[in-house]
């Protein structure tokens, strides 16, 4: 198997002696299943043409959130190379032998060859546009001429165009199932995957327009720009969208484009975009999102636009709000946006006896809030941002000092009884969900800092970390901003040990569109973004001796190479004896020395060289620093 960006080969080969222990006169076949139960679709066979196409109106999550894009459906278009000896549909259990046409569900086509045929390949390209466009990307990315081969080595070319700028050095490792070099690529692959470009070729021609279907709308547009989907952004905000900014920078503005463009459509930036509004999961992560690119210098999208999106975010309660639940996959809602806000704008967190997942929720509005501060200061909103950063402290209204924990509360401002209120975790990993102000979260444990790193040491031996969700993905990094980088350091190369490796069974939870990767690439080089609002990144453990990454034309330069004139970069990250010591002992950007465990974006991508001195031993590094 090998594939394009919308079309798959498949080499079949066939012995049927071997395959069915036989005497009896067997013909190779291939089977297509085109819709299952429930869902009414449609086939036609081309004998002439040695092919099969259809298309299946079966989507994902279709009770969820409130688009109800009646015409979507998802076309594709089979082509073989070789001629068809006989075919015929099927419905259900019932076979139609010479059919060449037929709907319903449970449907499924067939095709069979000559009994002496060995290899068959199957190009089949797909579509949300169209059956005829489907055949076009065919005929753009697959044309008859192209041999397997030839498909192969085209997407190991795509590919390579990012892996080839990446070398790793200084890893000798024999444990093949924990080869770090393995997991680190594998994790750029994934990571590189999604948001999704949504749109399809018209020609050949790479500066052509590119044409998209759009759920929310239900119709079919043009656009000279990508179109993406597939927003897992309540997984993805917390690295996804950094790491995207150093290793993809060319297609960032497209993505924030596309991000305001569902905005136009539907009056809200979305929290889980699967085709449409899925409301899965919490919170206005979206606001994030942009932040992140705006402080990283991505500015060719409409700015204003983005503080109308994300300010209705932060003031305008969803549909209903105060007569749903708004429980997670809750069919058939508004757009969901900040459930419970209605509560949170009037006395500072969202009420657990009249929303779910509300402390929660309390807790990643406050950040929400934060991350909506950013983008009010890019475009010169300075009462509007202040207002929001004081509103970002809202945390501390579910603090219980007695216990030392993140509560849920009620209405009357009573705490809730049980272990209610969250989201995909528990009082253990919440406690520690304040990514914008660590050190407002330090001052409310009894002891400070000391009493925060304390409580982090019981949350790690006390099993309470659950690395296999994304809550808990920047927690270690927190003992790095509150003056115990060692303490970071052991963590994280324990978490990566213990949640990662070169099998089939290499991660620990969900990939989710490429968060679980994203915390090993950055991991492994050294930094990560515990608040991807701004443009920090805190640092850990480099995991290499040394990286050579050649950064993208636009890195440095908000993606617009081009305009900017914006150029490839080589950074260097070098770590002398890492594999084997985990501690920093120093650290250096091109010769300048770094007190505080903190680089900013610009450090990264600006730099020539990173140097990291190690330690087998914990160091006070980062401990004497102001944070």
């Amino acid at each position: 198997m090998t594939a394009s960006a919308h079309t798959s080969h498949l080499r079949l080969d066939f012995n049927i002696a071997d395959d069915y222990q036989t005497d009896q006169p067997v013909k190779p076949y291939v089977s297509i299943q085109v819709t299952r139960r429930n869902w009414t679709g449609q086939v036609q066979i081309d004998p002439e043409k040695n092919e099969i196409s259809g298309s299946n109106p079966q989507r994902q999550d279709y009770r969820l959130g409130p688009d109800k894009p009646a015409s979507f459906r998802g076309y594709f278009v089979s082509r073989f190379s070789e001629p068809f000896e006989s075919y015929g549909t099927s419905h259900r259990a019932n076979i139609s032998e010479g059919t060449k046409s037929a709907s319903g569900e449970l449907l499924g086509a067939y095709v069979s060859f000559h009994q002496n045929t060995k290899r068959v390949e199957v190009r089949t390209a797909v579509s949300f546009v169209s059956i005829d466009q489907a055949r076009r990307n065919l005929e753009i990315e697959n044309p008859d001429s192209t041999t397997f081969e030839e498909t192969v080595n085209n997407a190991k070319t795509a590919w390579l165009e990012k892996f080839g700028r990446v070398t790793i050095e200084g890893i000798s490792s024999t444990d093949k199932e924990h080869d770090p070099r393995t997991i680190w690529y594998t994790g750029l692959f994934h990571a590189l995957q999604y948001p999704s470009d949504f749109s399809e070729p018209t020609s050949r021609d790479p500066q052509c327009s590119r044409t998209f279907y759009s759920g929310y709308t239900d119709s079919v547009h043009e656009t000279n720009d990508s179109y993406y989907q597939s927003w897992s952004i309540w997984d993805t905000f917390r690295a996804e969208h950094s790491l995207l900014t150093i290793f993809a920078p060319e297609r960032v503005n497209n993505m924030m484009r596309s991000l305001l463009q569902i905005f136009d459509w539907s009056g809200r930036l979305p929290m889980w975009a699967n085709m449409v509004e899925t409301n899965i999961m919490i919170a206005t992560n979206a606001d994030a999102v942009l932040a992140n690119a705006i402080s990283r210098g991505f500015c060719s999208f409409d700015l204003q636009k983005a503080w109308t999106a994300v300010r209705k975010d932060a003031y305008e309660p969803p549909e209903n709000d105060t007569q749903l639940l708004y429980y997670d996959r809750e069919p058939d809602t508004p757009y969901e946006a900040r459930a419970g806000l209605t509560s949170y704008m009037d006395h500072g967190w969202v009420d657990n006896d009249r929303w779910s997942e509300s402390a929660s929720r309390t807790l990643d509005y406050s950040f929400n809030d934060a991350a909506c501060a950013v983008v009010a200061r890019a475009v010169g909103k300075v009462d509007e941002a202040v207002a929001l950063e004081k509103r970002a402290k809202n945390y501390a209204n579910i603090w219980d000092a007695e216990t030392q924990f993140m509560r849920a509360r009620n209405e009357n401002g009573a705490w809730a009884h049980g272990s209610w209120g969250w989201t995909e975790g528990d009082k253990w990993v919440y406690t520690f969900d304040v990514m914008h102000d660590t050190d407002g979260l330090a001052n409310l444990f009894a002891g400070g800092r000391q009493g925060m790193k304390a409580k982090l040491d019981k949350h790690f031996d006390g099993g309470h970390n659950m690395h296999s969700n994304e809550p808990s993905h920047h927690v270690p990094y927190l003992y790095s901003l509150i003056g115990y980088a060692s303490a970071a350091a052991e963590r994280i190369r324990r978490i990566a040990l213990d949640n990662y490796n070169a099998t089939s069974a290499g991660l620990s939870g969900n990939e989710d569109l490429g968060q679980m990767s994203a915390w090993y690439v950055f991991s492994a080089l050294g930094f990560y973004p515990v608040n991807p609002a701004s443009d920090e990144y805190v640092v850990g453990s480099p995991f290499f001796e040394k990286v050579t990454l050649r950064l993208p034309a636009g890195v440095a330069t908000g993606g617009e190479a081009n305009r900017i004139g914006g150029q490839e970069r080589t950074l260097v990250i070098e770590a002398p004896g890492a594999p084997t010591k985990p501690y920093v002992k120093s650290l250096c950007v091109d010769g300048r020395s770094i007190d505080r465990p903190v680089l900013r974006h610009s450090d990264i991508v600006g730099a020539s060289l990173i140097r990291f001195e190690m330690s087998k031993t914990p160091t006070g590094w980062g401990e004497d620093g102001e944070l």
